[in-house]
């Protein structure tokens, strides 16, 4: 073992990897000093409980929960259920916490809510997966993703969405997406819809008007 002196001189990270690798190779748990040292990064943490403590670790659990990977893993081989130490802080972030609600809660989850309707992806994953039907709290920000609103227009509004429209219509390959599936309208696929060489953006745009169109056009008659 290296002094203490020599460790300090060394980044977290690669110290708590040294101290890891001595504990290996002794086979037994270090001093609480040096214990300390590698509660510094959630990896070696982790690998430190997993292959020299081999059981819950209260104590490394903070640094455990600092990172998603190491938080996951933590839950799949030592916790094995709900973790209320630590779900006020997987609450907060929201792909751990859809992850915890898909995983292991298995139902609507309140605390990780406001989490999860941050993002449209998680927002839109949770509607369809868990709440298995609209989510109006979230639809605004559902709404700001044309492949998150796509998904919700087709598989939980079953018909058309306005308020998806304007990302819906950023790409033509969506708003033909959103046509066939969402709305059973009949458009060309963009790709065969008279495509210049030298003018893709006036192309686009020229779809897209064309699109818009047709919707209108089936709402009005």
């Amino acid at each position: 073992m290296i002094s203490i002196d020599e460790l300090l001189e060394m980044n977290e990270y690669d110290r708590a990897e040294y101290l890891y690798e001595k504990a290996k190779e002794i086979n037994k748990r270090l001093d609480p000093e040096y214990e300390e040292m590698i509660k510094l990064s959630p990896e070696w943490t982790y690998r430190y409980i997993v292959e020299i403590i081999k059981r819950r670790w209260p104590e490394g659990e903070s640094t455990i929960l600092k990172d998603n990977f190491t938080t996951k893993q933590y839950l799949r081989d030592f916790i094995c259920s709900r973790w209320p130490e630590g779900e006020k802080v997987i609450a907060n972030d929201p792909d751990m916490a859809r992850w915890y609600v898909e995983h292991i809660i298995k139902k609507r989850w309140p605390e990780g809510e406001k989490a999860i309707m941050t993002k449209p992806d998680t927002a839109k994953w949770y509607a369809m997966k868990i709440i298995k039907g609209r989510w109006p709290e979230a639809e605004s920000i559902i709404a700001q993703d044309e492949n998150a609103a796509l998904e919700y227009a087709c598989d939980i509004i079953k018909g058309r969405w306005p308020e998806g429209e304007k990302a819906i219509f950023r790409r033509p390959i969506i708003a033909y997406l959103y046509c066939s599936e969402a709305l059973g309208i009949k458009v060309p696929d963009p790709d065969k819809f008279g495509r210049s060489i030298t003018d893709n953006d006036n192309d686009d745009k020229e779809y897209l008007k064309y699109v818009k169109a047709k919707i209108r056009y089936k709402n009005n008659y």
